[in-house]
């Protein structure tokens, strides 16, 4: 007979707590007594494990900064399967666009502990991209990288605008069109793909 799934301790309920409201109601809206009332906690209570609202926006961020998981997919697969990722969270009812930019959006430029998460967050999908492209041997990996960053944010931009989750499918299309203009071959019966020689 299988265990239980362990208790959570009182940290990460408010956590969880915080992540889903800041998430879906925004950061401003959401005061601490607003979660310790969802939790059915005192705010001293709260504050036991983090000691201000700045430091529970700071653990929510670094909660969502997850990074890709390890795959052995070719290279190109894993790029344009970003885009099917993404589409299958547009279709989500609770898709509410990147935290990290809501966040910065939020809180404004000015308040740099949020604004360096979200660059780092930012980064390390750019990263991500580069270092699979260098797999590929495309020659300007880093500048490819940044474009192919680009239109995850538009795509998710135009979804939140149009409610569409086709804008994930219409971004994977011009991320196709990046990578044969940089010398990869996408296998069009399937997403396998290979580097030019050259």
């Amino acid at each position: 007979m299988a265990s239980p799934p362990p208790k959570q301790t009182m940290k990460e309920r408010i956590l969880e707590t915080a992540d889903r409201l800041f998430y879906l109601q925004g950061i401003r809206a959401i005061g601490v007594d607003t979660i310790a009332a969802e939790i059915g906690i005192s705010k001293r209570t709260l504050y036991n494990h983090f000691p201000s609202k700045d430091a529970l926006i700071a653990a929510y961020l670094q909660r969502r900064f997850v990074q890709p998981r390890p795959s052995d997919k070719p290279p190109a697969e894993q790029i344009l399967a970003t885009f099917d990722s993404l589409e299958r969270r547009f279709a989500a009812k609770d898709f509410r666009g990147c935290p990290f930019v809501n966040a910065v959006a939020e809180l404004g430029p000015d308040d740099r502990g949020v604004k360096k998460i979200a660059i780092a967050f930012k980064e390390s999908r750019r990263v991500w991209f580069r270092d699979l492209l260098t797999q590929l041997g495309v020659a300007d990996a880093e500048g490819l990288a940044t474009q192919l960053v680009l239109l995850v944010d538009g795509s998710i931009a135009q979804d939140l605008v149009r409610d569409d989750p086709g804008m994930a499918r219409a971004a994977k299309e011009a991320a196709r069109v990046l990578l044969a203009n940089a010398g990869v071959t996408i296998d069009k019966s399937g997403p396998a793909a290979k580097a030019l020689a050259g």
